[in-house]
């Protein structure tokens, strides 16, 4: 397995435990939403593979979080409709999306309502059932929805190290499909190799090219790289100064623009959190509407520094 860091500099137990204070005695920093220009629906936590380091910890037995149904998310989509300014894109992601029977269906309430929908995929077989689904959802709409395949190295053995063996003829059969039928498609790739990113890109280029694969490499937008995470991993927490001192904008952080619904398994209802990232932890649950979640979230937890922060990174494409 690819060596992500697991095991090096555990973070210590004092850091992120203050919502308003580092361990250190600072002021934590804090993001407030500005504009909600991508609401995400997490659709359950099930996968059909185990990914080395997944962040939301998703397999064929994690269903830590429920399917969604239409009846879940319409409620949301009623509430953002006459929002000013207006929600630009709707995101789903899981787990595997395809996994859960009720997609095609949400994804359709969100296309028919004019929303830009993407959707996180591994392109495996769970999306290959739902073929005759989304023809039809990409006859109706077309460019207007877009699927984004994970593909976590340009070379087969380093992608299938991470979702294991025979992983990369399945994801290969799911991206010639969506390119051959014309879908909007895009790549997520992940940088745990320490590879420089001209090395990455100019890979998955090679890659694209030699498959026939409509995905502009050198375009941030079609290939997202994502840095490396992990819970127990020392990073620095972030205070108030750190925004001056990176030269970093806290209404460039995913929660400025972005919030998530998830279902918690037994739970009553959904639930909304600042973003995609952070699904288990109670202490970012922002509460049952997007009317009620408090617009100010505090940076207490270690992937806000290693993702949004310090990696610079986002999921959605708004």
């Amino acid at each position: 397995m690819p060596d992500t860091g697991h095991e090096r500099s555990p973070i210590p137990c004092r850091k992120f435990q203050d919502s308003d204070v580092t361990a250190k005695g600072e002021p934590r920093a804090t993001v407030t939403m500005g504009r909600l220009r991508t609401l995400w629906f997490n659709t359950g936590s099930l996968c059909n593979i185990t990914c080395d380091n997944c962040y939301i910890e998703s397999t064929p037995r994690n269903d830590r979080l429920a399917y969604l149904s239409v009846a879940d998310v319409v409620p949301y989509l009623d509430e953002i409709r006459d929002r000013s300014p207006p929600v630009e894109e709707i995101g789903f992601t899981g787990g595997e999306p395809f996994l859960n029977r009720d997609v095609p269906a949400i994804l359709g309430e969100a296309l028919a309502r004019g929303y830009s929908v993407l959707v996180l995929t591994n392109a495996m077989k769970p999306m290959q059932r739902r073929a005759a689904a989304l023809l039809d959802l990409h006859a109706r709409y077309g460019a207007a929805l877009a699927l984004r395949v994970s593909i976590d190295h340009y070379r087969s053995e380093k992608h299938e190290a991470v979702r294991g063996r025979g992983s990369w003829a399945p994801m290969l059969a799911g991206l010639h499909w969506l390119g051959r039928h014309g879908f909007r498609v895009t790549a997520a790739g992940r940088t745990l190799w320490g590879e420089p990113e001209s090395q990455v890109r100019a890979g998955y280029a090679a890659l694209f090219a030699s498959e026939g694969v409509p995905i502009d490499a050198f375009d941030p937008q079609a290939l997202v790289l994502f840095p490396e995470m992990h819970p127990a991993r020392d990073v620095p927490e972030i205070t108030t100064r750190c925004w001056s001192i990176l030269g970093v904008s806290p209404d460039d952080m995913m929660c400025a623009r972005s919030r998530m619904v998830i279902r918690r398994k037994g739970a009553e209802h959904p639930v909304i959190v600042p973003c995609t990232l952070l699904p288990y932890d109670p202490r970012f649950e922002l509460g049952r509407t997007l009317a009620d979640a408090p617009a100010t979230v505090s940076l207490n937890h270690p992937f806000c520094a290693q993702f949004c922060v310090l990696g610079g990174a986002r999921c959605s494409a708004a």
